[in-house]
């Protein structure tokens, strides 16, 4: 391995790993264990314990962790000492297979819906054998799910791995439908794209909004935003190059492949996305990824800002999540092939995923969904909230061939031949452009889902999107049951695709997602258009939802229940925080800014024998601002304290999505005001400009 990517993996107890460490019929039977095809007993998981904690002495770990993705959405780990006492009152080194394999963290203080008392604090661990155990900061990380004392999921992993095996067992079955007995499981395959923003430390620590929030909850535009659009993919600022060294190496010795790197769109916005994996380990990597990037920010004097939107009237972020399936014989099932017009099989699941997508909008908009992506789904640099897919002319005009049962081509789809330019040998044909303001976007070998928000844990809406297309697999498999020969098996599953077509061809669109015509097509074509994230959250009491969920053993109802609950407790927390932390701002910087600013233009008009016009001027406005200001928060602390008085999380959430919102908008166009003519002399905190300039 070249010099510096020698220490790749360095940090994972990874399969290589433990082939190197384990007795060959102890691996044999974790290999068996992690494809399903056998479970481990005490002495096997006694072995591995040993080889494992061997291994972390011996790259310097001292404590051993679950390391598991509770309900708040990001990680949590409580850390234990591999040392105990031994008879003799010495000190010895002890690791189990009870201590790898299950843990009991008490946890009792994370959110559960009603699935366990806060009295009860029996909640439990249990190692997740598909995903490598790793260290991190002189600690063992073993993978875990979170589940109650009586196997319910408390964690965002349990409903994900249920989600991987049902999508597997329904993909696998109709690949041999189709005529490949040789497939034996499917996987889905993630790529994760992650956006942030990077800021000088000294300015966060001035902005009590961004440290208890995450985003600006006030802030006048800057002079120059990212109109020139200079940002984008310019040249990497020194610092912010050194930075994104120390995260590359960090990354790598956590074998994730951290692989493209650029400036984004927005000034001091940048992204990082690393090579495919499946499914499970992608969302680990990027759970891992956003704590190094914050992590190592700050030893560069910087902050990093995961926020779907820090900064308004600039683009905000989101973390795209790039998602197809393929078998263990190593075929994308969404790979086109040659002549993607006679690929039954991409066909069929093509069109399995758009029925999948136009049957539970609601359900994969709501995976995608918090109260930091209400800021950005919609707005210009955003998928809108509706759900639409774009497939490419190319494809999308086979499907409608195929639809129409016509197969001459239409005058719009491109040649699949080009002729050569010169120094190239041959042009590779590229099966789908790219449309940005679609939210699903076919892209040559997978689809692009890019509504999820750049602060998300990315298991839930992979949860959703392995489920939904489990079930519309599992639908088409049945049409398919009781034909005998391929023959008549291809041609029903080709009249499957035309129905699929005829209903839900509402559901692609290939024009401009973020136009005021493609919100009245959509009404016009019966989409739906879910404006926020607590609005959304009703289709978890849905009856086809439910059905869908708890037939797959993904969750069960009281889950469901739970996790809306928690989702409208988290809204409302949320929103509660951020109207606390703007009035407290106004309070304590803006009004006495506003004060100390008029009494200096006071004092200079009374020393003046002929007072300019610009103080009488300013006086008035300040005076008029202060006046606007003091009103605007006072409107904002009663209708605040109005929604803390009803009696439910969801009605809360509601109001405070459409009343209470209202009032902080009113209150931050004053406040953006006042500091469009604020004295720097007066007004200290941090500015558009200081916070995006300056790097």
């Amino acid at each position: 391995m070249e010099k510096p990517f020698e220490e790749f993996g360095s940090l994972v107890f990874s399969e290589t790993a433990m082939k190197e460490r384990l007795p060959k019929p102890v691996y044999l039977s974790w290999k068996r264990t992690v494809a399903n095809e056998g479970t481990l007993d005490r002495p096997t998981a006694d072995s591995i314990a040993h080889a494992m904690k061997r291994w972390a002495l011996e790259h310097g770990a001292t404590h051993y962790t679950h390391w598991f993705q509770p309900l708040t959405g990001t990680t949590a780990e409580k850390h234990d000492a591999f040392i105990d006492p031994d008879s003799a009152g010495e000190p010895m080194t002890h690791f189990s297979g009870k201590n790898l394999i299950k843990g009991e963290p008490d946890a009792s203080s994370f959110p559960s819906g009603g699935l366990r008392a806060t009295f009860e604090a029996r909640g439990y661990t249990y190692w997740d054998v598909t995903s490598p155990a790793f260290i991190k900061d002189n600690v063992l990380c073993i993978p875990t799910v979170f589940v109650s004392y009586n196997g319910e999921s408390l964690d965002k992993k349990d409903p994900l791995l249920k989600s991987i095996k049902a999508l597997s067992a329904a993909s696998t079955n109709v690949v041999n439908i189709l005529g490949d007995k040789d497939v034996r499981s499917c996987t889905a395959v993630v790529g994760l794209e992650q956006e942030y923003f990077l800021i000088d430390k000294k300015y966060f620590d001035l902005r009590p909004d961004l440290k208890l929030t995450g985003r600006t909850l006030f802030g006048a535009p800057a002079s120059k935003g990212q109109e020139l659009s200079d940002h984008y993919f310019g040249a990497l600022p020194r610092r912010v190059s050194e930075f994104m060294s120390d995260v590359d190496q960090e990354l790598w010795k956590l074998g994730i492949f951290a692989k493209t790197e650029h400036n984004e769109v927005a000034p001091g916005q940048f992204e990082l996305a690393p090579v495919y994996s499946n499914c499970n380990m992608a969302v680990d990597d990027n759970q891992l990824m956003m704590e190094i990037l914050a992590k190592t920010a700050e030893k560069h004097g910087l902050a990093c800002l995961l926020h779907e939107k820090p900064f308004d009237g600039i683009n905000g972020s989101g973390k795209h999540n790039n998602w197809s399936i393929t078998t263990d014989t190593g075929q994308n099932l969404f790979s086109p092939g040659e002549k993607p017009a006679e690929n039954i099989r991409f066909l069929v699941f093509v069109c399995a995923f758009i029925k999948a997508v136009d049957e539970n909008a609601v359900l994969l908009r709501m995976s995608a969904s918090s109260a930091g992506n209400d800021h950005r789904l919609g707005a210009d640099e955003a998928p809108p909230a509706i759900i639409s897919i774009y497939l490419g002319s190319y494809i999308e005009n086979i499907l409608y061939g195929l639809y129409m049962g016509k197969k001459e081509k239409k005058k719009d789809t491109p040649d699949t031949e080009f002729n050569p330019i010169s120094g190239l040998s041959y042009i590779p044909h590229d099966n789908s452009d790219r449309n940005r303001t679609s939210p699903v976007a076919f892209t040559g070998n997978k689809f692009e889902f890019r509504m999820l928000g750049s602060s998300m844990s990315a298991a839930e809406v992979n949860t959703v999107l392995n489920a939904i297309m489990a079930k519309s697999l599992n639908e088409i498999a049945e049409e398919l049951s009781g034909l005998k020969y391929l023959q008549d098996i291809r041609a029903k599953a080709l009249d499957i695709c035309r129905d699929i077509i005829d209903k839900h061809k509402r559901i692609l669109f290939s024009g401009d997602g973020y136009s005021e015509e493609w919100v009245k097509e959509a009404k016009r074509r019966g989409l739906p258009n879910i404006r926020s994230f607590i609005e959304s959250i009703d289709v978890l009491d849905d009856e086809d939802t439910i059905a869908m969920l708890a037939d797959l053993g993904i969750y069960t109802e009281k889950e469901l229940a739970a996790r809306k609950a928690i989702y409208a407790e988290q809204y409302v927390s949320v929103m509660g925080i951020e109207v606390k932390t703007m009035l407290s701002m106004v309070r304590k910087s803006v009004l006495p800014s506003i004060t100390a600013e008029i009494h200096f233009y006071e004092e200079a008009r009374g020393s003046s024998a002929k007072p300019a016009r610009f103080l009488k001027d300013r006086c008035a406005h300040l005076q008029k601002l202060i006046d606007g200001i003091y009103d605007a928060a006072d409107d904002l602390n009663k209708e605040y304290e109005a929604v803390l008085k009803l009696n439910s999380a969801e009605k809360a959430g509601l109001a405070m999505y459409t009343t209470v919102s209202e009032k902080m908008n009113a209150l931050r166009t004053l406040i953006d005001e006042y500091e469009t003519i604020a004295s720097s002399e007066f007004y200290k905190l941090p500015s558009y400009e200081d916070m995006l300039f300056n790097l």
